[in-house]
């Protein structure tokens, strides 16, 4: 695994993190499509949440087309894909104990869902 260095730290903050890109990329969903959070596991970098892998949400809306943040923290290039506000309710996550007046939003690339 890599690990980053003090010395590197100000040259990997001035290539960006996720940021939009002007790419011509289809999205793969739309608002109020079913989706499910991949159940992946990799061994870098994500920001797929654990508790939210292999569970079932609704696309609320299309941010456009970003830099894929787990491609791009390992310098495997920018890899532009559709980034999404995905509604999952709390019970969905956390089981039946949680509110069910609760809901999460949470921002997940295409890489990250499949239709449910």
């Amino acid at each position: 695994m890599r690990v980053l260095k003090a010395a590197d730290v100000e040259r990997v903050l001035r290539k960006g993190g996720a940021h939009r890109v002007a790419a011509d990329v289809a999205p793969r969903f739309k608002a109020g499509d079913r989706v499910r959070a991949r159940n992946i596991n990799p061994l870098g970098h994500t920001r797929l949440p654990r508790y939210a892998r292999g569970r079932e949400g609704v696309v609320d809306r299309d941010y456009g087309v970003f830099v894929f943040p787990d491609t791009h923290a390992l310098g495997q290039g920018p890899k532009p894909q559709h980034l999404y506000s995905v509604r999952f309710t709390a019970r969905t996550l956390w089981g039946p104990e949680a509110s069910a007046a609760d809901v999460i939003y949470m921002d997940l690339w295409d890489d990250y869902l499949d239709l449910a």
